[in-house]
């Protein structure tokens, strides 16, 4: 049976007849209707169906073949029931993260990605304790096979992920060897952006009437949109998106949010920072839609922002840019956002915030539309200043030629003259304190390098350690360089360090005062020194020389961390997974420091520089304060994107 979907009216994740449990976890994670790759696949493999679906990276797919494999799971049997092979130790962390991501609100449930570079112990340890999820690389995978490690006869579902990649990496012979060694009433799906040869032989062998769905995703994008990127750290997209707002000239701004809560709260932040902005999604009724649409028409508001359900049929001429404030999930989601631009011959400009684990997304979309994404600098704080004092000036210039009578005014001030002896100059400058009120007219510039801005020549270095378990990938299924060898977290000291002294940074760190955290992954969960780093440098924007020392218990660990962390921050990380838990973390109190370094007969805590980490040449930068500053404009609730 053949089905060729590309683009049909879509239906809702409920129409597909997905369970409550994955619904909630899909609202949580801002997903409001199928891609049509999700629409065209879930169906049929919630049915049993196998499926082989033709499909490009950026299409939605990990959720097409994730969320109907979670759904015939049983959270109760601790034996793996679904197996996804994928091409890479990159893409298998990733997958690994959609199923926990998904499977958020089913007890019980436990993914395991496996792949070559990583200790066996670790895994052997969680294979030990049971999960119903594997994603792995062909030759891990083989490997556990062969030691007897892995037990697939309670197999359900066996998904191929970028078959096409795996044959080109020459692992099509370790894909067939999985094959073999799977029971019969397996179900497979087998996903490939192109459909080789020996692909479409390998699923005339092993798939039993497949459901064949073919996507052509979108990627035609207006010539006269120009489109720009930025990476940001999560921490400081607020703070970016708001040197944009004052220093880009623009019309009007439709601004793209994941959540419907997302959307709320940042335009609710916006409007605190003395901007025109107004949130549309799902939940506003038609008649306020209309109504907000219209005042974005009619100027009495220049910002919008909405999620792409709410965006849908949205036709403004007014509307200049669109800003990614959230990246999206696909490809053809973000060819739909930026077509709100550039319309009627008008030329536009589209503008995308990209974390830096979000590299990947950004490369899909630049293959998809076949358009290079160039980076932006971000406004510089005395181009900031510049607009805020023409504006400021502008006020004034209009108050003096408008209508109103200032004779009152003028009055009051030469009384006040009078009676005070007080030079003209100085009462005006009263005055404009007086209608500023508390916020400060200017930014001012951070210390040091502790910019908004990074470097445009970032991404060709390549990326900074990957959060997701602190292997960075290199290639095939080589082994990572060799991790620096443990050392004392006091230098000189003997033995295992204790937390139970005052906190240190690392050696070669700045002179910055540090405090203790806790967060709840350990010994346990397989986690290593090198993840931990990984994750926290990468999430938090930290640079590596600021993580001090690291001990790790069986079922937590304490690590050392500049003082002052901000609270939305700290909301960030707790939220973060490390060996599949997330971080949860919590300043350190003095019953989580018993027993020292106890974790671990003969282990002492670490101060580990990550691989690939070296030295840098004095004066080759200058020092980064370790958490950028929160500036003085800062307004509003704590930061919730959403």
């Amino acid at each position: 049976m053949s089905t060729e979907a590309t683009t049909p009216d879509t239906p809702s994740f409920s129409d597909l007849g997905l369970p409550g449990p994955l619904l909630q976890a899909l609202s949580a994670v801002g997903y409001e209707t199928p891609s049509p790759i999700q629409a065209a696949t879930i169906p049929p493999l919630l049915a049993g169906r196998d499926v082989l679906g033709q499909a490009q990276t950026g299409t939605g797919k990990t959720a097409a073949f994730a969320l109907p494999a979670l759904a015939r799971i049983d959270p109760a049997q601790r034996k793996p029931q679904v197996l996804v092979l994928a091409p890479t130790r990159e893409l298998a962390i990733q997958v690994a993260e959609a199923f926990q991501k998904y499977a958020a609100h089913m007890p019980g449930f436990q993914v395991l990605p496996i792949y070559g570079g990583q200790g066996y112990a670790p895994q052997l340890s969680a294979l030990k304790r049971g999960v119903q999820v594997i994603v792995g690389t062909p030759g891990r995978v083989i490997d556990h096979l062969n030691r007897g490690s892995l037990d697939l006869s309670e197999l359900r579902c066996l998904v191929l992920d970028e078959a096409d990649e795996m044959l080109r990496m020459g692992f099509i012979d370790d894909v067939e060897a999985v094959l073999k060694k799977t029971p019969e009433t397996r179900q497979v799906a087998l996903f490939s952006a192109t459909m080789p040869q020996q692909i479409r032989r390998i699923a005339q062998t092993y798939l039993k009437d497949p459901v064949e769905i073919a996507i052509k995703a979108t990627t035609t994008t207006a010539a006269n949109i120009r489109q720009r990127y930025w990476m940001v750290s999560g921490t400081n997209k607020l703070d970016a998106l708001t040197r944009i707002l004052e220093a880009e000239p623009f019309d009007g701004m439709l601004v793209f949010a994941r959540t419907k809560l997302g959307t709320q709260e940042l335009a609710e932040k916006l409007a605190a920072r003395g901007l025109s902005a107004a949130a549309i999604h799902g939940d506003v009724e038609q008649k306020q839609r209309e109504k907000m649409v219209q005042s974005l028409k009619d100027g009495r508001i220049d910002i919008l922002v909405a999620t792409d359900v709410a965006a849908r049929g949205l036709d403004v001429d007014r509307i200049s840019h669109v800003l990614n404030y959230d990246i999206p999930y696909d490809t053809e989601s973000y060819v739909h956002r930026i077509g709100r631009t550039g319309r009627a011959g008008r030329s536009g400009e589209a503008i995308l915030f990209v974390a830096p684990r979000e590299r990947g997304m950004l490369g899909a979309i630049e293959r998809a539309t076949r358009q290079k994404i160039e980076p932006m600098q971000l406004p510089s704080v005395d181009a900031v200043n510049d607009q805020r004092v023409a504006r400021f000036l502008g006020r004034i210039g209009e108050a003096l030629e408008s209508d109103s009578d200032l004779a009152m005014y003028r009055s009051l001030v030469e009384r006040y003259e009078s009676e005070h002896n007080v030079p003209l100059v100085e009462i005006a400058a009263a005055l404009a304190k007086m209608v500023q009120g508390d916020t400060p007219l200017l930014l001012v510039a951070p210390p040091e390098r502790a910019q908004y801005e990074r470097p445009q020549h970032e991404r060709a270095q390549g990326p900074r350690p990957p959060r997701d378990d602190g292997y960075a990938p290199r290639g095939r299924e080589q082994a990572p360089r060799h991790e620096r060898a443990p050392h004392s977290a006091v230098a000189g000291e003997p033995g295992a360090a204790s937390f139970d002294r005052a906190p240190r940074p690392p050696r070669d760190a700045p002179d910055v005062g540090m405090e203790t955290f806790r967060i709840e992954v350990g010994h346990s969960h397989g986690v290593q020194p090198g993840n931990i780093v990984g994750a926290i440098a990468n999430e938090a924007d930290l640079e590596s020389r600021y993580i001090g020392r690291i001990d790790i218990r069986d079922n937590y660990s304490l690590v050392d961390l500049p003082e002052g962390m901000p609270h939305e921050l700290m909301e960030h990380l707790k939220k973060v997974y490390v060996g599949g838990q997330p971080l949860k973390i919590r300043r350190a109190e003095p019953a989580d420091s018993a027993g020292g370094s106890a974790g671990r007969p003969g282990k002492r805590p670490f101060s580990p520089r990550p691989p690939g980490d070296r030295p840098r040449p004095a004066g080759a930068r200058g020092p980064r304060p370790p958490f950028p500053p929160r500036t003085p404009h800062r307004k509003g609730p704590p930061r919730g994107e959403g």
